[in-house]
Order: structure tokens, then sequence, then C-alpha cells
């Protein structure tokens, strides 16, 4: 399930995304929020981030446990 709001996702939050390319198989890559890309609050496929090593992806879960 994607993370349709903007607002639950901060610069420096462990989260888990998907690439477009990976879309079809669902396979997650986890990373470091670098920057936020989707502009509104709300998308219905999830937020789009970069994160800090470049891949950029919609943000699928976000880690708890790693994050403040």
């Amino acid at each position: 399930m994607a993370i349709t709001n903007r607002n639950l996702i901060k610069i420096g939050s462990s989260v888990q995304v998907v690439q477009k390319q990976d879309q079809r198989t669902g396979n997650l890559t986890k990373g470091i929020v670098d920057r936020i890309l989707t502009n509104s609050l709300n998308h219905p496929r999830g937020i789009k981030v970069m994160l800090e090593d470049g891949v950029v992806g919609r943000v699928m879960s976000i880690d708890l446990i790693n994050n403040k």
C-alpha cells in the first residue's frame, strides 16, 4: 500500500520505495529520503521521493523503527 499523504514523509526518513521499472514486480528499494519530489499534498499512486543515493521512486512504506 502506497503512502499517499505528503505530510507523513520527512527528509531523513527511512523508507521503502518502488522504482518505475519495478512497479510490475513490486520490488522495493530501501533508503533515506533526500528530497520530496511530489508537490501536491496527496497522490493516489504514492508520494515520489529521491533517496540519498539518487534513486527515485514512490514511497510504499515508512520504517518507523529507524525514524525519529
